[in-house]
Formats: structure tokens, sequence, C-alpha cells
């Protein structure tokens, strides 16, 4: 959240002045184009730092006694003030007459560190005006196997768990006709460090929290471009922490905390095999548990009547798929203790993904025959009431886990 990003700005070094509110930013842990995400610049005017504005580029009328009333003329870069804003990721230049389709947009939310290195081209004003800091707790890449038919989404963090400091550009466009400003940007990427090349040949400029790199970086005294500027736009050395995740994150509708959980974790609710573990964990040790399941050895082996406590539910399963005989009892199943509620539960509806179903052969349960049946004696089912309907039809041997959490 802002106020959150804001007191860790500060911490090291990094002056906020202005901050949006927090319901201005949506706290998100799939963030994808397009969405709002948190810029920290240099409070300078639309135009960009230099004292001066755009030359014969086609930007959209604005008043100069408005944006001197606003912004106030240049200050002294000793009192340079420093600010968040919530802006859209995917760069609109300030020359663009109409809103622009996604597609578009997709093209914009990268800029190579060698397209900048170029004299002209797109980035030309922004990188030397519009300089900022992308702030993001990490950043997914997927890693593709058999050819690119197989992805599997990755976490990248800084392994000090402090927030991630991209450097990016940013600029402020006013479509034909329409009186509202709309501020964007797009982050710089570098070649992969070695940590991350298994991953993916591209990586995002990292700049140190707090650092000297950052303060160069965002100086507004600094109008031109410099080998000075492009020199900071490299790999990141420090350590990173990268790990599978969820691949639930692919879909950009999802939203959900264990996104960033290792899928390996025994944090993550959705690995089966901490499913299973808890299952058994959540069973072991439990008094009422291990006398249920003595009663049903009993039943089938004496007939003998299985009372369960009130309120507990029980399903069963026809293993034989005819009503000669009483469907069997599947063994007691306990869920996963969920250890904290989510803060947005509605966000959650795919959460349990990674098992869909157990196999009841796989599930413990008592194997006795029924009691012989008596000569002479009219077997009755214990599965129907003695009116016509549809027969049991055989089951596929599975059954749906619940849905622990829906978002």
């Amino acid at each position: 959240r802002a106020f959150q990003v804001r007191q860790q700005l500060e911490e090291h070094d990094m002056p906020v002045e202005e901050a949006p509110e927090d319901d201005d930013v949506r706290h998100t842990y799939n963030f994808a184009p397009g969405n709002h995400g948190l810029v920290y610049r240099a409070d300078v005017p639309d135009w960009g730092a230099g004292g001066r504005r755009h030359e014969n580029d086609g930007a959209p009328s604005q008043d100069a006694t408005n944006q001197n009333e606003d912004h106030g003329e240049m200050e002294d870069p000793k009192e340079t003030k420093y600010k968040l804003q919530a802006m859209k990721w995917g760069l609109v230049p300030f020359w663009t007459k109409r809103n622009p389709d996604y597609g578009s947009v997709m093209r914009t939310i990268n800029a190579r560190d060698d397209s900048l290195a170029q004299n002209g081209g797109m980035w030309n004003t922004m990188k030397q005006k519009k300089r900022c800091i992308v702030v993001a707790q990490g950043f997914y890449e997927w890693l593709k196997k058999n050819g690119g038919k197989e992805k599997i989404p990755h976490f990248t963090k800084r392994k000090d768990e402090q927030l991630m400091c991209f450097a990016g550009l940013w600029d402020c466009v006013q479509y034909e006709g329409s009186e509202d400003k709309h501020y964007t940007y797009t982050i710089i990427t570098t070649d992969s460090n070695k940590q991350l090349s298994f991953l993916h040949d591209r990586m995002p400029v990292i700049l140190e929290n707090g650092s000297d790199a950052i303060r160069t970086w965002l100086d507004p005294k600094r109008s031109e471009w410099s080998k000075e500027l492009q020199s900071l736009l490299k790999p990141f050395d420090g350590e990173l922490e990268c790990y599978p995740v969820s691949k639930e994150v692919g879909k950009v509708g999802n939203n959900s905390p264990t996104f960033i959980v290792p899928v390996a974790s025994a944090e993550n609710k959705n690995n089966i095999a901490n499913f299973f573990s808890n299952a058994k964990k959540g069973a072991a040790g439990s008094e009422e548990k291990k006398q249920i399941k003595k009663e049903e050895a009993e039943v089938s082996e004496k007939g003998i009547k299985v009372e369960f406590e009130q309120g507990e539910s029980r399903s069963t399963v026809d293993k034989n798929s005819t009503e000669d005989n009483a469907p069997m009892p599947t063994a007691l199943q306990t869920s996963p203790t969920v250890g904290s509620k989510r803060a947005h539960d509605t966000d959650l509806e795919d959460d349990v993904s990674s098992a869909k179903a157990l196999k009841v052969e796989d599930v413990p349960a008592a194997t006795s025959q029924s009691p012989e049946k008596q000569p002479g004696r009219k077997t009755r089912s214990a599965i129907s009431n003695g009116t016509k309907g549809s027969p049991v039809k055989a089951g596929d041997g599975s059954q749906r886990i619940t849905n622990f959490f829906n978002k």
C-alpha cells in the first residue's frame, strides 16, 4: 500500500513530499500491463525536467501560466522535491492524439537499455527529462520448457525483502478533445545477471534503494542524456531469490497472496503434498477419530451401527455399482488448516487447483466383506427406497475436494 511504500522509501533516505491515498492504488499480487502502479519521481512539470517545454513535438496544447501555478518555476536543484504517483503501466507518448488500443500499449511496457543508447527514437525526450523509479515487491517471469509448450511462472524478489526499485521512464498525455491528463510509464530492461540467465535473457534494471545511483537517475538537473546515465543501466549485482510459483498467476483476473509463495513451500496451501501432510497431522493423536475408525471396522465385521458425531458430514461411494449392498463409507478426511484468513476472499476463486480429486482406492477404508446373505431372505437395498428411478451409475473412482476458500 502507498503508505507502506512511502515509509520504506523514507527509511532509505528517499523523501516523499506527496503520495496518493491507499484507495487510489490497488494492492494486487498479479499486476498486469494497464494497471496503475506506484512511481517515484522528482516533482517537475508535466513536460519534465530542464525548465522548457517540448518543442515542435506535437504535444497537446497546455497553458504555461497554469503549469507554473501548479508546479512553480524550476526550483533550485537543492530544493527538489520527490513524490509517489499512481501511473498506468504501458507508456503512451505525449504526442499521441487518441487513446491507443491494448496491443499498442503492450509494446511500450518495457524499454531496452540498448535502445536508449541510440540517438533519437521514441524514448529520446523521456530519457532526458522524465526518468523515474517504479516500485514493486518483485516480478514474474516464465520459464519455457519443451520448446515453449510448457511455461512455468517464477517470482523474483530481493533476498533482503526490501522493495525493488526499477529504473523507468514516464510521460503525460492529453488526448484530442479531452482535458484529462494521463500519466503512464515503462520499465527499462537489460541483460540478465548470472543468477537469472536460466530463466530469461532480459531482466528489469534494479537500482539499490537510497543509493547514489537513484539520486543520479532522478536528478532533474541532468536534462541531457549522458554516458553516466547510460552506465546505470546494468544487471543487478545484489542477492535475489527466484522460485517457481502457481500457474494460476498466468490468468490476469486471478489475485492471491499465494502467488508469491513457492510451490514447494510448506506455506503453500495449493501444494498437494501439503494437503495430505496436513490431513495426516490433523488426524494424528485424535482419540475421537481413532474411535470412529474402530467403529467403522466393527460395522463391516458385525453389522453394528456407526454413530457419527453431530454435524459431521461423511460421503459414501458405491464400490460395486449395484444396489445389492450398502455403499462403503470413505475414510475420514480433514481439511488443511488455514493459517490466516485472506484479506480479499473474493479474489481466491481458483485458489485450490493443484489437487482436484482424491482416488478412493488410495484412501484407507474398511475392506471386510458384507455379512453373508441368509437363504430365502430378500435383500434390501441401502440406497433405494423401492421407488423406480435411474440406477446408480458407476463413478470414476474419484471425489472432488472442496474448494476451501473463495475470493
